[in-house]
């Protein structure tokens, strides 16, 4: 049987969006999978240090922040930080215009302090925003703002009440940012990240496989927001969550069961990985 490259996103995929823990079904697919020798990887929009816990359950590497570090094992396959001065002009605009900010580094994560508060007033219907809520409740290494230490920076997180609110940033940055607002929008919330165009998860996938040697007709991925969108173009076989985006689920080539519904032990059994 030929041996594929499984990429697995977090939130909303793996686990309950904000969730550090899969439901077993997932995880004895994965260990399954691993013994038949498939590689399983994360591709995740989080960072290493917030994926951390899910890594540790046994992974063979990460396409973390959106593709901005890409690892296999403890070895580092690409390394991109934003420019200390588009950053630093992102954060000053963004402020200016009253948008929350939660800045990601490689292994720490830092929030503007009122942000906990603007989440409390917004709506649900979202995936990313459920995480940031559940992150900043249970203290999922995110840190007070005034406490960032200077480390070099991969992405920009963004939440605000309207779209106007991000113009100035979007025309100082968009030439070299996308930027990704998500397509299910939660009552009176906009959110969304900057993720430098250098990178993506779809290019995230194509590293990994090279890494591997492994032809992109071997590579398997699952998402189900629409950050997952250039993973899903990119693998030979796409799967979207049934809780997932309306959008990517039309653009997928499986739909399985919802991640609470053992969605991914569903589809591990059905594409013969098991």
């Amino acid at each position: 049987m030929d041996r594929k490259l499984i990429f697995l996103d977090i939130d909303g995929t793996l686990t309950i969006p904000g969730s550090n823990t899969p439901p077993e079904s997932a995880m004895k697919a994965v260990r399954a999978a691993r013994e038949k020798g498939h590689k399983v990887f994360l591709c995740s929009g989080r960072n290493p240090g917030m994926m951390a816990p899910v890594l540790a359950l046994g992974f063979d590497g990460a396409v973390a922040g959106a593709g901005g570090y890409v690892f296999a094992g403890d070895k580092v396959l690409f390394d991109c930080p934003m420019e200390k001065e588009e950053f630093e002009t992102g954060m000053r605009l963004l402020k200016q215009e009253g948008v929350f900010r939660t800045i990601e580094a490689r292994d720490k994560t830092w929030g503007d302090e009122d942000l906990g508060d603007f989440l409390a007033q917004a709506g649900e219907g979202n995936s990313e925003l459920v995480r940031w809520r559940k992150a900043l409740a249970e203290q999922l290494n995110i840190l007070p703002m005034q406490e960032y230490d200077g480390s070099p920076i991969y992405k920009i997180v963004f939440m605000c009440r309207e779209a106007k609110q991000l113009e100035p940033a979007r025309q100082a940055l968009e030439k070299d940012y996308n930027f990704v607002v998500q397509d299910v929008a939660a009552h009176n919330c906009l959110n969304g990240e900057l993720i430098n165009r250098k990178y993506d998860k779809g290019r995230g996938v194509r590293r990994m496989a090279e890494e591997f040697g492994a032809s992109i007709e071997d590579t398997i991925g699952f998402g189900d927001s629409m950050n997952d969108l250039e993973m899903i173009e990119t693998v030979g076989t796409s799967v979207c969550m049934k809780n997932g985006s309306p959008a990517l689920q039309a653009i997928s080539d499986i739909v399985c069961p919802a991640v609470e519904d053992d969605g991914l032990y569903q589809a591990f059994e059905r594409l013969g990985l098991i």
